[in-house]
């Protein structure tokens, strides 16, 4: 009732191939090329989606005022005289109630008006018009900025 052990060669050690340890460092190079990717996609993404109504606005020189933290209400007057609510298009007759319920801040909330330079005066006389027999107080009008010549 004997045991029998088989020893190999070399004192029971293997020859030949040798086991790896488990690497424990992690390999950042495809991480920040993911990472690089993204921003580009993000960076030249991220000016696309800021463009609601698509117009081409009138030139001025005037100063630019100063930006507020918070997406603005933006009333938007197309060439063909369509009217929008930020994306959303709307009646003329509806301004007024559509804007006293989004606003938060009452009727201190700032409105801004874009229009297209080939929108006839009138037609933004208009919409300002609805603006204020709604009773908001802060109307502002959109333009380009010319920058030096």
């Amino acid at each position: 009732m004997g045991s029998h052990v088989h020893m190999s060669e070399g004192g029971g050690r293997r020859r030949g191939r040798k086991r790896k340890a488990p690497m424990s460092e992690i390999n950042v190079t495809p991480f920040v090329d993911v990472m690089l990717v993204l921003l580009i996609v993000f960076m030249v993404a991220a000016p696309l989606l800021t463009v609601g109504v698509p117009i081409e606005l009138p030139k001025t020189s005037a100063q630019q005022l100063g930006q507020s933290k918070k997406e603005p209400l933006t009333l938007t007057v197309t060439k063909d005289g369509k009217v929008f609510l930020q994306e959303t298009e709307i009646d003329l007759k509806s301004i007024g109630a559509k804007l006293a319920a989004i606003t938060k801040s009452g009727y201190d909330e700032p409105i801004y008006v874009r229009a297209d330079r080939a929108v006839d005066y009138g037609a933004v006389m208009r919409v300002m018009g609805e603006v204020a027999k709604a009773g908001f107080r802060k109307l502002s009008l959109l333009t380009d900025v010319d920058g030096p010549s």
